[in-house]
């Protein structure tokens, strides 16, 4: 790791002084979602984000040559134990995140999980065949399976149907695109259209909703802590699930904001140009 890391120094240089990688769009971002920031604060913000940026992108890289010893003292998981008696016998998981610290690290959550739990991840394929056949492979490392976005609810009918319990994380804050729009709400100071489909296989599969609050206590480590959201989203009203998710993702993200994907073009869509 320390190799990984001395890389990552050189890379940040490169993609904050020399490439300005996405600048535009981070300092946009920032600005919008911190109001009360003044300036030198946000460019603060925003080199350790490209900083830590850096940094998950050769951790991840480490996903490929990582034993299963080393991943479970990198990141830890806190309240597994309520998540199974919450689960009991016959309830499914349904885990919501962000792309909030390392996310490509929780897929080794099948580690931490009774063996008897079917563990898997909704993605989105990659444009480039081949760093999308290379992510698939770091991430069914640890067992977890990865399921397309386009037959998420398929799956997931087929595991009930044989009578296996799920554990599917959901990153849920990405754009949606305009015809999959059925929700807007206020998030980081911004007016924002969000997906609520994780929220609707939740309820149809009746399963426990838990936010995973991701913390960073220093460089190389992380630890995950389960925040129960609802164990019958089929009673809620509809959307409060989402609202939900995206309260706590802003608790999380304005706890530490340099660990959040800012260089994601989070708010291109407007109501008024729909």
């Amino acid at each position: 790791m320390k190799l990984l890391y001395f890389i990552s120094d050189i890379l940040y240089f490169l993609a904050y002084y020399v490439f300005r990688y996405r600048r535009k769009v981070v300092r946009k971002n920032l600005l919008n979602s911190f109001p009360d920031k003044d300036l030198k604060e946000i460019v603060k913000v925003e080199k350790k984000f490209y900083a830590f940026f850096c940094d998950y992108v050769v951790e991840t890289s480490k996903l490929c040559f990582i034993s299963e010893k080393e991943i479970k003292k990198r990141i830890t998981f806190d309240g597994m134990e309520q998540v199974m008696q919450t689960m009991g016998n016959d309830k499914s998981c349904v885990l919501y995140l962000g792309h909030y610290g390392n996310w490509e690290w929780v897929s080794s959550i099948p580690l931490h999980v009774n063996k008897n739990i079917h563990c898997g991840q909704i993605y989105h394929p990659l444009e480039n065949k081949m760093f999308d056949k290379l992510f698939l492979k770091m991430r069914k490392k640890f067992g977890a399976e990865n399921i397309t976005m386009k037959d998420t609810l398929r799956r997931l009918i087929t595991l009930r149907r044989e009578d296996k319990q799920f554990m599917v994380g959901f990153i849920a804050d990405q754009v949606p695109v305009w015809n999959a729009i059925r929700h807007w709400l206020n998030f980081m100071n911004q007016d924002t259209p969000v997906f609520s489909g994780t929220e609707r296989i939740a309820r149809q599969m009746q399963s426990v909703a838990y936010y995973l609050d991701i913390t960073r206590p220093k460089r190389g480590y992380y630890h995950c802590k389960f925040v129960l959201m609802t164990a019958e989203p089929q009673n809620l009203p509809e959307f409060e699930l989402t609202d939900m998710y995206f309260q706590l993702l802003e608790q999380t993200i304005k706890r530490n904001p340099q660990y959040w994907l800012w260089t994601h073009n989070r708010w291109k869509r407007q109501r008024n140009n729909g």
